[in-house]
């Protein structure tokens, strides 16, 4: 009972659009019905459209204690995705990017002998309800994501931004020594999978402070230099 509590504890999220908490189970049931009771108002300086409105469900595609709800209007492109998801979620040194629609790829930097294709492509092009695709980040020190879109409908829309709806609690990670809540992540640790560490004891570990990176909620935590800015 109590292992069932703690893993329902950390995969909970809190909706963005009335701030409640739902499991990770739970949330794409009560987003859907959310979305109808608090619509988000039509902004911007054009006038508003009506448009085909994506809801994409994002988690990490091996850590998916790490998710996101989104809400995209079919116009917006796999570049404005790509940049959305760096800004929330990945971005730490300039990486290289791609997704993986039904087989094909698009890159940030196509390669033409590879038969990649660019991301200025819209989402109503390559979506629909259904469509599960990849994204990765980094062709190093790789993070991937999987996306799936589990509804589609058509909504009041006078830009191109994508909506953040819903996001994953930051897990309960222990520090490794105290049991305290974990805040810095060695970088040469981490990749024998431990270097979690609350402050005081990080203070007192071998590797050195220039090691330490902050433990972020992201599955790029503790990956190359991400710090969450």
């Amino acid at each position: 009972m109590g292992a069932e509590a703690n893993e329902a504890r950390e995969h909970e999220g809190r909706c963005d659009l009335c701030g409640n908490l739902f499991s990770k189970r739970a949330m794409t049931k009560h987003i859907e019905a959310c979305r109808k009771k608090n619509p988000r108002k039509a902004s911007g300086r054009t006038k508003p459209r009506q448009e085909k409105v994506y809801h994409l469900v994002v988690e990490g595609a091996h850590l998916p204690e790490y998710w996101l709800h989104l809400e995209a209007p079919a116009s917006a492109t796999l570049r404005d995705l790509d940049l959305f998801l760096r800004n929330i979620w990945l971005e730490c040194c300039g990486h290289m990017s791609a997704f993986t629609i039904e087989k094909v790829r698009y890159s940030v930097s196509p390669l033409v002998e590879w038969e990649e294709r660019g991301m200025d492509v819209p989402l109503g092009r390559v979506l629909c309800k259904g469509t599960k695709f990849y994204h990765e980040y980094d062709f190093g020190t790789t993070t991937v994501l999987l996306l799936k879109v589990v509804s589609e409908t058509e909504g009041l829309i006078s830009n191109k931004s994508i909506q953040f709806l819903a996001r994953n609690l930051a897990p309960d990670i222990p520090c490794e020594v105290c049991g305290k809540p974990a805040v810095q992540i060695c970088c040469i640790c981490i990749q024998e999978g431990t270097g979690w560490l609350c402050d005081e004891c990080a203070r007192k570990h071998p590797c050195g402070s220039d090691m330490f990176l902050p433990v972020i909620n992201s599955p790029r935590t503790g990956v190359c230099g991400y710090d969450g800015h």
